[in-house]
């Protein structure tokens, strides 16, 4: 039976590097060492990590006044390491609360200085997106979740603020051209549109930092990180170099323009038998669905569990909606071809000719 893999994390992975990083396990460019065996101050992969980096910068057309660091935890160690490094106990931060992400990141940024929620749209259960708000002038930043993987919306178009916009971009992250100048920091888990689980890629500009009175421990200092590299301790070397091979294989596909013409192929077609079967039911604003992860229900819920055990049997893979939301979703990160959208829009249509 194949196989269709539609994880919104850790999710599915290129075949050309799922192909390369196998290789590298039992011999790494000839080495006869393993990719996990190497010295992570070696120039082996001294020349991984900067190939990552400027790989990095290259997707994202940024210059020299931004650094890259892929760093140990995913994006949630970096709700805490944000504020610490960019907010101090008497000052606040602005941030939008647009599902349980937005909702956690704030709750860190607490700890370390003032919260001020300028937007939040549990008023509609994280259905759709604010767009009108303010944020106080001396907010030290605005944080975004740029694409909310459990509740299917997503920023199509970024706010324009006065103070530095901090992005939250683990789940949609190089899956279409964006102007990253925008964000002052952006910060991404790799286990979705990047590479392996187990290393954050952070992106700052260099001109926020420095700014605080609060000591900050250095392994969580943003700066320290830069001076070393990236290598102020072991780095997850394995991870580092999936992502690398990631990011190569998004270059030599043609990169974010490709990536998003082949994005919105896929959601477009998903969404559109989505709304086409009565049986299904999509209740994000059309204006704010996400193309990375769409998440919609059976409009009658006794048909969810049958649905889903058919999706079980016919190979789908990881479609159950997250536990506080339910339903089904679908995630469409770079990696997933649209033949396996179609199979699944198929299965769907099949299912509603036989349900509905």
């Amino acid at each position: 039976m194949s196989v269709y893999n539609f994880n919104s994390g850790p999710s599915i992975l290129p075949q050309p590097v799922l192909e390369e990083a196998s290789r590298a396990i039992l011999d790494f460019n000839g080495t006869g060492l393993s990719i996990l065996e190497i010295g992570h101050r070696t120039p082996m992969f001294q020349d991984v990590l900067q190939e990552a980096i400027s790989s990095v910068k290259k997707l994202m057309e940024l210059d020299d006044s931004y650094e890259v660091l892929f760093l140990h935890g995913g994006a949630t160690t970096q709700f805490m390491q944000v504020p610490m490094n960019l907010l101090d106990a008497d000052e606040t931060a602005a941030y939008c609360d647009n599902g349980i992400w937005g909702k956690k990141a704030s709750k860190e940024a607490s700890l370390f200085g003032n919260v001020n929620v300028v937007a939040d749209t549990s008023d509609r259960n994280h259905t759709y997106i604010q767009k009108q708000f303010t944020v106080p002038a001396d907010a030290k930043y605005l944080h975004i979740t740029t694409n909310n993987t459990v509740e299917g919306t997503e920023w199509h178009q970024y706010p324009d603020i006065s103070v530095p916009l901090i992005g939250d971009m683990s789940s949609d992250i190089f899956s279409r051209p964006v102007d990253f100048k925008k964000f002052s920091l952006v910060y991404a888990g790799a286990q979705k549109n990047m590479g392996a689980a187990g290393v954050n890629l952070v992106v700052v500009k260099k001109d926020v930092l420095g700014k605080i009175k609060r000591p900050i421990p250095t392994i969580m200092n943003y700066q320290k990180h830069i001076e070393a590299g990236s290598l102020m301790n072991t780095p997850p070397v394995f991870a580092v170099y999936t992502s690398m091979l990631t990011l190569r294989w998004i270059l030599a596909e043609g990169g974010l323009a490709e990536m998003e013409k082949r994005t919105i192929a896929k959601s477009d077609l998903l969404y559109s038998t989505i709304d086409s079967l009565p049986v299904f039911e999509a209740r994000v604003a059309k204006e704010d669905r996400s193309q990375m992860n769409a998440v919609f229900f059976l409009a009658n819920p006794e048909l969810e569990t049958p649905f889903l055990d058919l999706c079980k049997k016919e190979g789908m893979v990881g479609v159950k909606g997250y536990r506080t939301v339910g339903g089904v979703r679908v995630s469409m990160y770079n990696a997933l071809p649209i033949s396996s959208v179609q199979v699944f829009c198929d299965l769907m249509k099949d299912f509603a000719f036989r349900k509905g």
